[in-house]
């Protein structure tokens, strides 16, 4: 085996282990969102072991096999309400907007249909509301928000 040296080439993993090193320095704020930038943006233009020492030279030593593993357990029960909370009020708006839509489109037609002696036309407000109401009816359905409100 032979040793490391300074102006030996750094590989890939090499650049990833530095990269998981700088994250950690960022988030415990030994580093601003700027240095972090160009501290990354250096570190996957660097070529040697030298390179790469000198992005972390004026940084405490990490232990990158203490630092905590990426979280693989499921999202909390309150990160699913607060999506739910979110999609809730989504298709609210859409709903909301879709009554105006159609009651601007339904006023219009009567406005018509009485400036013309009450002969009202066809009632082609049903073609703007219908296939849009439709897309929102399903989609409430089956996001299943529709049975079960803002719990």
């Amino acid at each position: 085996m032979m040793a490391t040296g300074p102006e030996m080439r750094a590989s890939d993993g090499d650049r990833d282990k530095v990269a998981s090193v700088l994250r950690e320095h960022y988030a415990q704020g030994r580093l601003t969102g700027e240095e972090f930038d160009q501290r990354l943006e250096q570190l996957y233009t660097s070529k040697t072991y030298g390179e790469l020492a000198t992005l972390t030279s004026d940084l405490p030593d990490v232990d990158l096999r203490e630092l905590p593993r990426a979280s693989t357990r499921r999202p909390e029960r309150r990160e699913g309400r607060d999506v739910r909370r979110a999609q809730s009020k989504g298709l609210a708006a859409a709903w909301s907007a879709w009554a105006v839509a159609s009651s601007v489109n339904w006023v219009i037609w009567f406005i018509i249909g009485a400036t013309d002696g009450l002969h009202f036309p066809y009632p082609w407000p049903l073609w703007v509301m219908g296939p849009w109401g439709a897309v929102l009816l399903v989609t409430t359905l089956s996001t299943g928000l529709g049975n079960r409100g803002n719990r």
